[in-house]
């Protein structure tokens, strides 16, 4: 037998070995959409017209249990993606999720809620933040996504403004690694470009690039980058700053890709909905607290946190529109308000504070 021989026979050996594994993981993903009907047979068996099927808690538990498990060689992150699509087509069986999300087609959010809900979720696109906060309110949806805040730009004031005023929950956060590209329609010449469209936050995340660039070009802000995109067509001397879901959306060409300032760019979603969330193991909580505009008012607030030990990953604070002299902070923290330290904790700070509004406790953004 020849060397080539040898090799094809190795070849045809493990593509055998593979069909067969590719069988036996096709009869269990059968077999676990089996069960997942069944669970909805079970918790709609006594004719309730509430039943939760998607349960944040326990869809993250499965996660993280699946990158514990996982032994290579693919990546945690590729597996418990892998087991988040299984879980978004058997959730759809029980009953699909429709989720609304600050659009058009092709933003950042929606790539969040995606990788959130997984590609079986019925995602809906909406054009302002407080249209994603009315269609959870009013139960047209089952949930939402909004951007809260971006590793470089800050936050998002209008998802936290609308905290103010609205009693839905924070059921989750999807942590998103955010890649610019500069995109073009096949009508632009591209040694002719006078305008560049993008969303205002893009524009400032890649301002260094665009400097270097691209010093003498206008540049316009629009309501989202997918907007941008959209925008190029029919436009020969215009370029945009576009993820690539938008550059496929809209069918053009990027011309030069990750033009972002720094490179570990992220942002973070929050999502929202009407259900308190139960604790998984490792979770957040947010709160929003008014208090009076006074010397040691911040100290006063902060101090119980240090002392028992909870720690806070954001500290945000914005004037309220109630008062001239009172102030709202948005708080972070580690742990779920269940959590006996965490609830004594609170009760502490609801004493000292004219306010305070438990947002929600959810779990840490897995993936």
């Amino acid at each position: 037998m020849t060397d080539s021989d040898a090799q094809q026979a190795a070849l045809l050996a493990l593509r055998d070995k593979i069909d067969g594994i590719d069988a036996e993981i096709g009869r269990l993903i059968s077999e676990r959409a089996q069960c997942a009907q069944r669970v909805a047979d079970v918790k709609t068996a006594a004719g309730a017209t509430d039943a939760v099927f998607y349960r944040p808690e326990r869809e993250a538990q499965v996660l993280r249990k699946a990158m514990e498990r996982n032994s290579g060689p693919l990546s945690d992150e590729e597996m418990a993606r892998l087991f988040r699509e299984i879980m978004s087509a058997c959730l759809a069986l029980e009953q699909p999720v429709k989720v609304a999300y600050l659009g058009p087609e092709g933003t950042f959010t929606q790539q969040a809620a995606l990788k959130h809900f997984g590609q079986s979720a019925v995602a809906l696109p909406f054009s302002a933040i407080d249209e994603v906060f009315r269609e959870v309110e009013a139960g047209a949806v089952n949930y939402g996504v909004v951007p809260v805040e971006n590793s470089t730009e800050g936050v998002v004031s209008h998802t936290l403004d609308n905290f103010m005023n609205s009693n839905l929950k924070i059921c989750g956060e999807v942590e998103l690694r955010v890649h610019h590209n500069l995109v073009v329609s096949d009508v632009t010449n591209v040694d002719s470009i006078t305008r560049i469209y993008s969303h205002g936050q893009s524009l400032a995340q890649c301002r260094k690039w665009l400097d270097s660039h691209y010093p003498n070009i206008e540049r316009i802000a629009v309501s989202s980058n997918a907007e941008a995109a959209r925008r190029l067509k029919g436009e020969w001397n215009a370029a945009a700053i576009a993820p690539l879901k938008a550059a496929e959306l809209y069918d053009l060409r990027i011309i030069a890709e990750k033009i972002e300032d720094q490179p570990d760019n992220s942002t973070r979603f929050l999502i929202i909905g009407a259900q308190e969330v139960p604790s998984s193991g490792k979770d957040k909580t947010s709160l929003l607290v008014a208090m009076r505009n006074q010397p040691g008012a911040l100290h006063s607030l902060l101090e119980p946190f240090h002392r028992n030990s909870i720690d806070l990953t954001r500290v945000e604070s914005r004037p309220s529109r109630s008062g001239v002299w009172t102030y709202v902070f948005f708080v972070d923290f580690t742990g779920h308000k269940d959590d006996a330290r965490v609830s004594e904790t609170l009760a502490e700070v609801a004493s000292q504070v004219a306010d305070l509004k438990v947002l929600g406790s959810y779990p840490k953004a897995v993936l």
